[in-house]
């Protein structure tokens, strides 16, 4: 327990230089569990466990990474001894910073007031949660001693990480995402971890659109058609009758394949943007994130969006029409022109906006309101509670710019369907509504939700599994 870590290796006078090296040595000696002399990382892990300190994700191995100074795999006196120090100097620096007022002690009004500047906006009762977490004493107030007691062996090193390993997020890619892309410290740019988690969110997308694409492509069939008379059982039945059970993933392999230039031109671009929109060492406010984000999700959408184009040819057309995706993007070059492959892109761009300011404030707003809440003695939501905000943020989302979408994929296809003349954005909205009323810009929309839990889900599942395989450090 933390009492315990405090009766024999921190001090009782606040300045870390003053601490005897017998205390160090005790901690040392607690650790090293076999009496060898070193510390490796599995007796790392069981000492800190068996002694109740807390611990950020990974922070065993970030601590071997900067403490092991010659790269044996463990851990001797000597390095155990200048990693607490040095990291004790780091924390100083970072409770200074919160200590607004110098009076040596860190309140909840002062973490509010620091965060603030970080561009990120709490309420004083999230604030209290943060204070209650480190506060050994119950003052509701955080001194030196118990602040570096909390973090000795949680391996930030700033206030941006400290921040990072109280706000737990997670990026969880289901198949209509136009949010913001997930942030990188520089550590994590430098050390490659970065690649991984993009690759790691990548491959659970395709796995979870995979598993989910026979709902995309009967929403696509329901936005495109409209017709009255088919629903979720009727457009299974029809679509199975025409081109058989494979043809419930038909235009699936074209969304799939554009993950991976998507995903790297919003997250190039968002990193582009934000430099855009601040100065240099500035951090990013949540407005700057918000317009960077968006016009990251516009830039990537302008690179696929012909893959767009060829995902809805592919799902509305039918068996034989087209042998692949070369296939379907020479005939549509072919008789219709290169202009084909931006039909819809108007609408698609405008409902960017609507879905990911819904999606980003709704998210935010439900987190907060279960931190003030239902949480207790921790300020992390946790993974269960992040991907449930996210689930409803992004349902808003798609309520709101959902008209839109349809309105996109029916340009996207209207020179497939027999008949039909060839509308403009405005064209469409008047007769969808004139023909079907505005039930008919919904059309679809059930699919889409029946979709959202199980590719959260898989989704989610799959994103941790690759991480542990790639060995992505967590956030």
């Amino acid at each position: 327990m933390l009492r315990w870590l405090r009766s024999f290796v921190l001090p009782a006078a606040a300045c870390q230089d003053a601490e005897p090296p017998t205390r160090y040595e005790t901690l040392f000696q607690a650790l090293d569990r076999n009496g060898d002399g070193v510390v490796d990382i599995i007796e790392l892990q069981q000492g800190l466990k068996s002694l109740g300190i807390p611990l950020g994700q990974d922070a065993e191995e970030k601590i071997f990474v900067t403490g092991d100074i010659n790269k044996d795999g463990k851990l001797d006196f000597e390095e155990f001894m200048k990693y607490l120090k040095d990291h004790e100097k780091k924390m100083k620096l970072a409770f200074k910073s919160l200590d607004k007022n110098n009076d040596g002690k860190i309140e909840a009004s002062e973490i509010v007031q620091s965060l603030e500047i970080l561009g990120l906006t709490i309420s004083e009762q999230q604030a209290e949660l943060i204070l209650r977490s480190i506060d050994a004493d119950g003052t509701m107030t955080v001194d030196w001693n118990e602040w570096r007691d909390y973090f000795l062996f949680n391996p930030v090193t700033d206030i941006e990480e400290i921040i990072r390993f109280w706000k737990h997020s997670t990026g969880i890619d289901i198949g209509d995402s136009l949010t913001i892309p997930d942030e990188f410290t520089e550590d994590e740019k430098k050390s490659g971890q970065w690649w991984r988690q993009l690759l790691a969110g990548g491959i659970a997308g395709a796995v979870s659109r995979t598993s989910t694409a026979p709902l995309d492509r009967l929403k696509v069939m329901m936005q495109v058609h409209g017709s009255k008379s088919m629903n979720i059982f009727g457009g299974f039945r029809q679509m199975i009758k025409e081109g058989g059970v494979r043809s419930l993933w038909r235009g699936n392999g074209t969304n799939v394949i554009k993950i991976a230039p998507e995903t790297a031109v919003k997250f190039w671009a968002y990193e582009q943007y934000k430099k855009l929109l601040t100065e240099e060492g500035q951090k990013i406010g949540t407005l700057e994130r918000f317009i960077s984000g968006s016009m990251a999700g516009a830039t990537a959408q302008t690179f696929i969006y012909p893959m767009e184009v060829m995902k809805t040819r592919l799902a509305v057309g039918k068996t034989g029409q087209y042998s692949g995706i070369y296939d379907c993007a020479k005939k549509i070059l072919k008789h219709e022109g290169f202009g084909a492959f931006y039909k819809g892109y108007v609408p698609n761009l405008l409902g960017i906006i609507p879905y990911a300011g819904i999606d980003l404030a709704v998210y935010e707003l439900l987190k907060s309101h279960w931190l003030d809440n239902f949480a207790k003695d921790s300020v992390n939501p946790g993974v269960m509670v992040l991907l449930g905000c996210g689930a409803l943020s992004s349902t808003c989302g798609q309520l709101a710019s959902y008209p839109l979408a349809l309105v996109r994929t029916r340009m996207q296809a209207q020179a497939m369907v027999e008949g039909a003349s060839q509308l403009n954005m405005v064209g469409l909205f008047r007769r969808i509504i004139s023909k079907e009323g505005v039930p008919g810009l919904y059309r679809g929309i059930t699919p889409n939700f029946m979709k959202v839990l199980p590719a959260v889900g898989i989704s989610y599942v799959v994103y941790e599994n690759m991480k542990q395989t790639l060995g992505v450090t967590q956030k």
